[in-house]
């Protein structure tokens, strides 16, 4: 029951601080950034599948580790770090590939994957103490 609490905080509040983001973010920032590769609105599949993949790669390398570690700081560290590895894989791909790919979307979204990534890894970490 311990790692099923663990998983549904990081989930929850990776994707509610997810929401709020590109809610906030989206249209003032993305969209304009990325110009015609953005789509009004998203598909849904493809997006539900993202948040349960990656919410169990942040409980698998960072809540797991920590809670091993008893260390909030390992969860932080290594949800920051897989953000940066996450979010930079994506980025950085679509900045060596696309033809239109600001550098500066890279790296608010790098920026933005590190601070969400680890946040919901000290979440997961806390759900985990408390279970």
């Amino acid at each position: 029951m311990k790692i099923i609490a663990v998983y549904i905080a990081t989930l929850v509040v990776f994707t509610g601080i997810d929401f709020v983001w590109l809610g906030r973010m989206g249209d003032s920032f993305y969209r304009p950034a990325m110009g015609g590769l953005a789509m009004d609105g998203f598909r849904l599949g493809p997006a539900v599948v993202f948040y349960l993949l990656y919410a169990f790669g942040i409980v698998f390398f960072a809540v797991n580790p920590a809670l091993a570690a008893q260390s909030w700081k390992v969860a932080a560290t290594h949800g920051l770090l897989l953000g940066l590895i996450g979010y930079g894989v994506y980025d950085l791909t679509n900045q060596a590939t696309l033809k239109s790919w600001p550098l500066s979307l890279t790296l608010v979204d790098m920026a933005w994957g590190c601070f969400l990534t680890g946040l919901a890894a000290l979440a997961g970490y806390l759900a985990g103490r408390l279970s």
